[in-house]
């Protein structure tokens, strides 16, 4: 197509009216009169050059109508300018090298083709599938894990989340997520439906342009963190367009990349009611002096649908003082802590253990018993350091299969 053409060898000549008409009539093989008044429109609507946006360029110019001409220059693409401290990736080459890959494997990986959706053989495809009730987890294979795990640490760990996300981001955690929602009058907490499924590779590709990624490279990472679910294994879900993949290293740090205005605009509401906001993946979690709760629950789902999401309303609770108040496992109506029933549950393991032994006390067949307690203990014992020291002792009982155990319970 000759817009196509044209844009191309724009953005490999300077910026001006002059050495556009030149290459353009280059480009063409002549000087028709209609490219005057198109280079005029370009440099009207493009003070500088859109080096990082060829088709959008070419979508301009394509206004008039052409007939098509051989091309005889194409420009590179590059990055033009960056908002963030990630790598500079101008090309699919560079991008290729960056990963570790050959120009090939990269095209292989982004599968380009679709023979992961497509093909029956489970061999050829980059994911594996595995239902847990009604979610399925796609999970990649490991060298595209490995790739994703690549994109992870330097693409998108320089890229920031807003300050409500809590899940799956450094220095932050359940407990972090929790904690500002303790002792509050009414606690509101609602579930977004197919939290990553319902962000689609759209989403992801306008973040990598957003974050400043010529548009091939761009379509190259959306389509190495993105998945079509197989035909096969497609028929029991809701999405089967291109989507984060819950499974993939890189999708819960896309997730809260994408939710970023979202979670701006829950914050600036939760302000309104006088409220408090953060959110841990899926998990929208409200609260303070809350005198209509409803009206608060109806905005957010008013907002979230705005923003490409659903909520769950079977999951949404409105809880007082009254009753008991949990997020994310923890109960949080004084300070965050387990509930009693599974910290009485924990004791009576220990004790167990103390008393029969390790083996004996490893009903469901932890591979490793002792870490999987002390995981436990770490939990249950996160701020309290009372139930710290107790539980601490009892685990290192339960190691000395029948030492003398702590004192009274507490």
């Amino acid at each position: 197509m000759v817009a196509g053409a044209l844009a191309d060898a724009f953005l490999t000549v300077e910026w001006a009216r002059g050495p556009l008409l030149d290459v353009g009539y280059e480009v063409l093989g002549r000087r028709p009169r209609w490219l005057g008044p198109v280079v005029t429109a370009v440099l009207r609507a493009y003070r500088v050059a859109p080096a990082d946006r060829p088709r959008e360029l070419a979508g301009f110019i394509s206004a008039p109508a052409y007939q098509p001409v051989k091309v005889r220059r194409a420009a590179a693409t590059r990055t033009v300018r960056q908002r963030w401290d990630s790598p500079r990736i101008d090309d699919l080459a560079a991008l290729a090298e960056f990963l570790d890959v050959t120009p090939d494997e990269l095209d292989w990986f982004a599968d380009r083709r679709g023979m992961n959706r497509k093909h029956g053989d489970q061999k050829v495809r980059h994911y594996s599938y595995t239902w847990i009730g009604e979610r399925l987890i796609e999970a990649p294979k490991s060298r595209l894990k490995a790739i994703q795990r690549r994109v992870l640490d330097e693409v998108l760990g320089p890229l920031p989340v807003h300050d409500a996300a809590h899940g799956f981001v450094p220095g932050r955690s359940v407990h972090t997520f929790a904690a500002p929602h303790a002792g509050q009058a009414t606690l509101v907490r609602l579930d977004l439906r197919a939290f990553f499924t319902s962000i689609t590779a759209g989403r992801i590709y306008g973040l990598f342009r957003t974050a400043g990624y010529p548009e091939p490279v761009a379509h190259a990472l959306t389509a190495l963190c993105t998945t079509r679910t197989p035909h096969a294994v497609s028929g029991r879900i809701e999405h089967r367009t291109p989507h984060l993949p819950q499974g993939a290293p890189t999708s819960p740090a896309l997730a809260n990349l994408v939710a970023f205005r979202l979670d701006r605009r829950l914050s600036g509401l939760a302000a309104r009611f006088g409220a408090g906001y953060c959110r841990y993946a899926d998990d929208l979690a409200f609260s303070g002096s809350l005198s209509n709760p409803g009206r608060l629950v109806a905005a957010v789902v008013a907002v979230a649908s705005e923003e490409g999401f659903r909520v769950n309303p079977a999951k949404t609770r409105i809880r007082g003082r009254g009753a008991q108040q949990r997020l994310a496992g923890l109960v949080v109506n004084s300070r965050p802590a387990i509930p009693r029933a599974d910290y009485d549950r924990l004791r009576a393991v220990l004790h167990s253990a103390a008393r029969d032994g390790l083996e004996a006390a490893n009903r469901d067949g932890h591979p490793d018993f002792a870490a999987h307690l002390a995981g436990l203990v770490a939990w249950a014992s996160h701020g309290h350091p009372a139930r710290a020291a107790r539980l601490g002792r009892m685990l290192r009982s339960a190691k000395e299969k029948g030492a003398p155990l702590p004192g009274a319970p507490f």
